[in-house]
């Protein structure tokens, strides 16, 4: 048994979670995303993967103006390609918010 909860370990270690909010939501069409990494990547290449998985739609225009967590680390003023988001992690974009 404890092969089973390795192996889930090591997938949940392979992946990057995106959690999209609000616009980039429903952009996206989705609530998130996992990119399967074997280590780690540049946000810049994150962003890239992302474009690619959702051609056709506005999720880039909207993730360019969004606020970026990684983790619970705002990251949005840092180099997208001097940034890397490592296995294991969640990435979260946040649009704003009118109002508040």
């Amino acid at each position: 048994m404890g092969d089973i909860s390795e192996r889930s370990k090591l997938i949940e270690t392979n992946v990057i979670r995106v959690r999209y909010w609000a616009a980039a939501r429903s952009a996206a069409g989705v609530d998130g995303d996992e990119l399967p990494v074997t280590g780690p990547i540049p946000l810049a290449e994150v962003v890239d993967r992302l474009s690619r998985l959702h051609p056709g739609t506005r999720l880039i225009d909207v993730i360019g103006v969004c606020s970026v967590l990684l983790g619970d680390r705002p990251v949005s003023t840092e180099d997208p390609a001097e940034l890397l988001v490592p296995p294991g992690s969640t990435l979260e974009f946040l649009p704003p918010f009118a109002g508040g």
